[in-house]
Parts: C-alpha cells; sequence; structure tokens
C-alpha cells in the first residue's frame, strides 16, 4: 500500500476508506474565522489534502487501515502473514459491523415511517424525520474528535507534527476512517437509517398528484393499510407546489440536520468520552461480529418458520407487520455491503462528482420504481405468482430493506456541503433528475395507463 492509503494494484477494499466520502469528506462546521480555510478544504481538495497529511519521508508512518495496531505492535511491522492477518479481521469486522447496522439502522428508518404517519401530521413524506435523524448523526460523527481519539495514535505523532494543532487534528480525523466501529456507523447506521430511494418515491408522488395523505381515526391509520387513509389532492395544480414541498424540506431540513449534528459535536466535545482502543478491539470487535450473523441468520429464520397469517387484518396483525419489518431486515445488509463496495470504487472517479454515491441512489431507485410498480400491478392474487401475499411482502421488503439500505441521504447531503458550490447544484440536480425519471418511467406507465391498485399483502 502506498503512504497515501490506496492500494498500488488499483482495486479498493474495505480498508481503504478513502473513496468512502462520508469518512473522508472534512466536517460541515463553517466558521467566519476559518473562512480562509474552509474555501480551500472542500471535498474535491481531498486527494492533495491526504498527500500533505501523509507525506512520504522516514520520520512518520503513515496512520492507515493497514497500520492498525495493537498498543504492543509498531507500524513499521513487516511480516506478511500478521498483515494478512490483521486486514482479514479488520474487513470482517467492518462486513460485520455493516450488516448489524444496516439491520438497525432500517428496523428505526420504518419505525419512524410507522409513528410520523397519523392523521393532522404537518408533513406528510413520512421518511422525513427518518433522513433528518441520520443526518443529524452523521454531522455529529463527521465533526467528532472525541470518540475514537485513541492515544495510540496520538503518541505515534512525530513531534513536528503534535506540536502543529491544525495538522495533529487533521491525523487524528483521518485515523477514524480506519476504525471498523466508525465505518460501521456512517456507512451502515446512518446510511441505513436514510433512504433516497423512499425521498424520490414522496416525489414522484407529489408530482403524479397522488399523495399519500392520512386521514381517518388514528386506530384505522396505518401506513401499510388501505382505506380512509389514502387521499388524493383535489385537482392538479397542486402537484407543482407539492413537489416543491418535497425536495424543500426533506433536502433543507436533512442539511439543517447535518449541520446541527456537527454543531452538537463542537459544542458537547468537553463532555464527550474517548473510546478505549482496546475494549474495542478485544471485546466489542468480535461480539459485534457475532452479533451480526447471528441476528441476520434469526431473522432469516424468522421469515421461513413464522406462520402466514393471512385472516382479518389489523395494525398489529403478522400480515401488516411480516413484510414491512421482517424481510426489511434481510434484504437489508445486501443494499449495504453493496453500497460500500460500489462507493469505495467509483467515488473517486469523477473529482466533483461522487460517482459511487450517485450510482447506489440511481440503481436503488430503479430497483425501487419496478418493485412498487409490480406490487401496485393489477395482476392475479394466487399465492404462487408475484402478485400473492408473500410476493408483496417480499417486494416490500426490497424497497424498504434492499433499495433503503442501497441507497442514502446522509452521505448525499454531507456530500452536497462539501463540495463547491457550483458542483453541488450540478450533483443534487442531476441526482434528482435523474431518479425522478427513471421513476416517472417506470411508474408512471403504469399508473397513467392501468392505474395503481392496492397491494394484496394491505388489503
Amino acid at each position: 500500500m502506498d503512504a497515501d492509503g490506496s492500494q498500488q494494484n488499483g482495486r479498493p477494499g474495505p480498508h481503504d476508506a478513502g473513496n468512502l466520502n462520508e469518512v473522508a469528506a472534512p466536517p460541515p462546521v463553517y466558521d467566519v474565522s476559518e473562512r480562509p480555510v474552509r474555501l480551500n478544504d472542500s471535498l474535491e481538495h481531498q486527494p492533495a489534502r491526504r498527500a500533505q497529511i501523509n507525506p512520504r519521508d522516514e520520520r512518520y508512518e503513515p496512520v492507515g487501515p493497514d497500520d492498525v495496531q495493537s498498543p504492543d505492535e509498531y507500524p513499521q511491522e513487516k511480516h506478511p502473514k500478521p498483515g494478512r492477518m490483521l486486514k482479514f479481521l479488520q474487513t470482517t469486522y467492518i462486513v460485520s459491523y455493516l450488516v448489524l447496522f444496516s439491520m438497525l439502522g432500517t428496523l428505526l428508518r420504518v419505525v419512524i415511517e410507522c409513528l410520523t404517519f397519523y392523521p393532522g401530521t404537518p408533513v406528510n413524506t413520512s421518511v422525513l424525520w427518518a433522513n433528518v435523524g441520520g443526518s443529524m448523526l452523521m454531522g455529529f460523527l463527521s465533526e467528532d474528535q472525541e470518540l475514537f481519539h485513541f492515544e495510540s495514535v496520538s503518541s505515534s505523532l512525530p513531534h513536528h507534527v503534535q506540536n502543529a494543532p491544525s495538522q495533529r487534528a487533521a491525523h487524528i480525523k483521518a485515523h477514524k476512517k480506519t476504525v471498523p466501529l466508525y465505518i460501521g456507523l456512517t456507512t451502515g447506521f446512518c446510511g441505513s437509517l436514510t433512504s433516497f430511494s423512499t425521498f424520490m418515491r414522496d416525489v414522484y408522488l407529489a408530482l403524479s398528484n397522488n399523495p399519500v395523505v392520512p386521514a381517518g381515526s388514528y386506530d384505522e391509520v396505518s401506513l401499510f393499510a388501505s382505506g380512509p387513509a389514502s387521499l388524493k389532492s383535489p385537482n392538479g395544480g397542486f402537484s407543482f407546489m407539492s413537489i416543491l414541498a418535497v425536495l424543500f424540506t426533506e433536502i433543507g431540513l436533512s442539511l439543517a440536520g447535518l449541520f446541527l449534528g456537527a454543531h452538537l459535536a463542537v459544542g458537547l466535545s468537553p463532555w464527550t468520552p474517548s473510546l478505549a482502543q482496546v475494549w474495542l478491539r478485544k471485546y466489542v470487535d468480535p461480539f459485534s461480529a457475532i452479533l451480526a450473523w447471528l441476528s441476520w441468520i434469526l431473522v432469516i429464520c424468522l421469515v421461513v418458520l413464522l406462520p402466514q397469517d393471512h385472516g382479518a387484518t389489523t395494525l398489529w396483525s403478522p400480515n401488516i407487520w411480516r413484510g414491512p419489518f421482517l424481510f426489511s431486515l434481510v434484504f437489508a445488509p445486501i443494499g449495504c455491503v453493496s453500497r460500500f463496495y460500489l462507493s469505495l470504487k467509483l467515488n473517486s472517479r469523477i473529482l466533483g462528482f461522487p460517482l459511487g454515491t450517485f450510482t447506489v441512489n440511481i440503481i436503488g431507485t430503479m430497483v425501487f420504481g419496478m418493485a412498487y410498480s409490480i406490487q401496485h400491478a393489477t395482476v392475479s392474487t394466487s399465492p404462487l405468482t408475484i402478485g400473492g401475499i408473500t410476493g408483496c411482502e417480499v417486494l416490500e421488503g426490497i424497497m424498504d430493506g434492499f433499495c433503503g439500505c442501497l441507497t442514502t441521504v446522509s452521505t448525499w447531503v454531507l456530500e452536497l456541503s462539501d463540495l463547491r458550490r457550483r458542483h453541488a447544484y450540478i450533483y443534487g440536480s442531476v441526482s434528482v433528475a435523474v431518479a425522478l425519471g427513471f421513476l416517472v418511467v417506470e411508474i408512471g406507465s403504469l399508473q397513467w395507463t392501468r392505474g395503481l391498485a392496492t397491494p394484496v399483502c394491505f388489503r
């Protein structure tokens, strides 16, 4: 591996986290006194900045993912077997954290959507508060310098770096991206708690003048049930204002949450504890790896073994929560891990345009549109067809689990805040326009010809 953290063979891996913008982007905190520095510290300058942070000289061994050692080891370890073993363990821990936190993020997102879908809700986009919450946590983790401030890292810095506060802070922040738990929290939990594809679904429903507005008594309204919960706008003139409302509330409040989280990290830094590095490596990482895979296997077993009760539908009957929750948890890790590797491979390809995040958001939205169209199409309700109850639940799991975790809003708004203004407007506009265009083709072609039917598993 080169000193700047890139691999010599050109193939990115889990230990080369520099291409993950949620860990590589500069902290989203702006201050007038930092204006001269901030203007030269956008996301486009990260390769040059990392080269300055990790100079190629004999006085300093860069703190990179391959150099993460226990306190009794040295960064210049030359033995090949321990090096390969450390890479294998780190890859295992990172993927395990992604599996675990993707399920937790997906579960919390679906719960938040259910809790915020009620008669009289001030905002009809159910995924809004999940996106805001995930963005706020992303801002906190991006700015925080205390949770992953390991003494072994500080003591390994050369004397001239320790005496320069700005360089010392840059080294400590750069080291966070090598910690599996940090990657799990940002890429796994924040990325899975937020969903770009669900956000684009709400944009399309606003454009097509078909927003889902909760109405009726509280005991009759459910996000996953039909009936009085579905009302249409009175006329097409509301579509324009509705789509503006969705775009401004989703993007604006997510950016506000990002900045709020960053400011909270700065304000709470005197009281934020530091995690023990040895404790993380010896106990938390192995335990989390075991817990992640056992949890995923348990969820798959529950889906297979639970009886398929398709009797009377109530808010808490199995045919209401089995699809949105259990099937979503089954597909969530697949989407999260796919986003992780695609971002590693593609994010650094185009300067000023994070191609990896753009690709996963578009692909996830395309898959979401196809699943949504199939689920709402008027087809046979036989259990042997894709329109059956089980097929409907699988499609719901693909949309909430796979697509929800493959796409992300938290990383997207972090990139928007850290790109140059011109690049940010181009990147954001192209992402929304392309994703919405695919949904118009996929869902609109069905809605405006045969119409959308209520999914059989939510009747």
